[in-house]
């Protein structure tokens, strides 16, 4: 498929009419910042919307790709509204008077594609390489970094099959964002919900803002430790763990590998950041004697 991802939005040649233009914005960088987004049948197209919306807030360019199975859940209408932007989805087979290839120009245009939501059908056609829509075309003739947010049900992302069409993917330089925990479409609450509105704002900003800190690698420590007294007591600290957590995702922002230890708090995992829990004093030692020695910083 010719993908990657961490790429530098603005670095090197401008491809396509892409690059640096504008003043500088929100996310830090020469804006606007040319922002694909592709979404796909699944019920938490719902949330694209507002998703469009922040991204826009934070100095973004947005243009949005239907596949056909996505107008049963978001109105294209609303979507154009919200974005600015003619909304694309069949029109790849619709002549345009000028020779021009309306994919290959999308694919042209964009800084970022970001998939919201990734269903299983998507991610298995993305894999495939296969190309019958709007949105495949785009993805297929894109070579720049793409994001994609999963949603779909715990027993289809466990499945074998998504599982090696996922790190198929990955292999090929995606970058996935969730899927998380929580409540599910079919009410039962596991694994398979597309991250957070305010996650995939995150990874955006983090896919195109100056990655000074990719290929280190850092260790981080946050939160509080619980010293048991008997099963029922424990002596703690009144540790929050924000300022660990505020410096684990910025430093995964600018493009680290970022291991965060973390103590008992209630504190969702930035985006991009590999989390490892513990309880006790003794399990933080334990844990940073263990990574220490592949960490940068």
């Amino acid at each position: 498929m010719g993908l990657r991802s961490d790429a530098g939005a603005g670095g090197g040649a401008d491809r396509g009419g892409r690059g640096d233009r504008g003043q500088r914005g929100a996310l830090g960088l020469n804006s606007p910042r040319r922002v694909l987004l592709g979404v796909s049948g699944g019920i938490a197209a719902y949330k694209t919307p507002e998703l469009v919306r922040r991204l826009r807030e934070r100095g973004c360019e947005v243009r949005c790709a239907l596949t056909p199975a996505a107008t049963a859940f978001v109105s294209p209408l609303t979507l154009e509204v919200v974005s600015g932007a003619a909304v694309r989805r069949e029109e790849w087979l619709e002549p345009t008077g000028t020779g021009e290839e309306l994919h290959i120009s999308a694919a042209g245009w964009a800084d970022l594609v970001l998939l919201a939501p990734a269903t299983a059908h998507l991610i298995a056609r993305l894999a495939l390489g296969l190309a019958d829509d709007f949105l495949t075309t785009t993805a297929l003739a894109y070579t720049g970094p793409i994001l994609a947010a999963p949603a779909m049900h715990s027993a289809m992302w466990n499945h074998p099959a998504t599982r090696e069409h996922v790190e198929t993917l990955v292999r090929r330089g995606v970058r996935f964002v969730g899927p998380v925990a929580g409540p599910l479409a079919s009410g039962e609450t596991g694994m398979g919900r597309m991250a957070e509105v305010a996650d995939l704002v995150a990874a955006v900003e983090g896919a195109l803002v100056h990655r000074d800190l990719a290929g280190r690698t850092l260790l981080v420590t946050a939160g509080p430790t619980h010293e048991a007294i008997d099963p029922v007591r424990y002596l703690a600290n009144r540790s929050s763990g924000k300022m660990g957590f505020a410096i684990a995702a910025e430093a995964a922002r600018r493009g680290a590998r970022v291991q965060l230890v973390a103590g008992p708090v209630a504190l969702a995992t930035p985006p991009g950041v590999e989390r490892i829990d513990v309880t006790s004093a003794l399990d933080m030692e334990a844990a940073v004697r263990r990574l220490a020695p592949g960490c940068d910083v």
